[in-house]
């Protein structure tokens, strides 16, 4: 078996040599001082080459001039066919391109945005089996009416993303926990198939309150975390005067003896 293979064509002279022809090309749409060294050449096809130029433009450090030149058949001019500035090893390149539903990130979607979901988004799946008979058959879930709902690949993927999440028992929150969430009185189960390992956090005082947590994350704010004693209000002391004497002040009591003693003395004459 003969294998074909692919015939670069021949370099034309004439396009080879049209070098000036193709710088001056470039410098009728920019200066002539970005313009560098020619670089070589590049065949494309039957009388058709590609020279190539530095550019020297400082904004475009790394990439080249490209100017593609051609000659018909039997023709003795060449003219000028495109005008391109291309990269080159080492030029500053933009992130490869990506759809936005592949961009968008939890959080980016801000109030009055929509977030369409396409039609074969494998995380949903019909509330209805595709039944032969005219009255399809609805899936027993509580919500009804729903076009789509939760398919098995959907809840799986939210499952490993809350429980590998800061929700999720994996976190110093949790490891520092007196008990985990699944005992805790405020821990709120789930409906459905995703009950069996989360719930919300219904505490105002706990750093997930109203957010789905894992049943085995924890924090310190479990309801069994300490049981506080009973308050006891405050009463009046009572004063026990039967366990001790009274006793006067020192300076009191000579005081009131002085005081005495003069009251009993009789009045002298002059």
């Amino acid at each position: 078996m003969s294998r074909t293979r692919a015939r670069t064509p021949a370099l034309d002279q004439a396009c080879v040599a049209a070098v000036d022809l193709a710088r001056s090309a470039i410098e009728e749409t920019v200066k002539p001082d970005e313009v560098g060294e020619h670089l070589g050449v590049e065949s494309e096809g039957e009388r058709v080459v590609t020279h190539h130029f530095a550019c020297l433009d400082r904004a475009y450090r790394g990439w080249r001039w490209a100017v593609t030149v051609a000659r018909a058949s039997r023709a003795r001019n060449v003219t000028v066919s495109e005008v391109v500035l291309l990269p080159g090893s080492g030029a500053l390149l933009p992130p490869e391109w990506v759809p936005w539903s592949e961009r968008l990130r939890p959080g980016d979607l801000g109030v009055g945005d929509l977030l369409p979901t396409a039609e074969d988004d494998d995380r949903l799946a019909p509330a209805f089996t595709g039944a032969d008979e005219p009255d399809q058959q609805l899936i027993l879930e509580q919500g009804l009416g729903r076009a789509r709902v939760l398919s098995p690949i959907g809840r799986d993927r939210a499952v490993r993303r809350w429980h590998s999440g800061d929700s999720g028992p994996h976190t110093p929150l949790a490891h520092a926990a007196p008990a985990q969430c699944s005992t805790c009185g405020f821990y709120w189960l789930l409906a459905g198939a995703l009950g069996a390992g989360f719930g919300v956090c219904t505490n105002e005082y706990a750093p997930d309150d109203g957010r789905v947590v894992a049943a085995d994350h924890g924090c310190g704010a479990h309801s069994e975390a300490a049981v506080l004693p009973p308050q006891v209000e405050p009463t009046s002391p009572i004063l026990d005067d039967l366990a001790y004497d009274l006793a006067e002040d020192s300076a009191e009591a000579d005081l009131a003896g002085s005081v005495d003693d003069a009251a009993a003395e009789p009045l002298g004459h002059s």
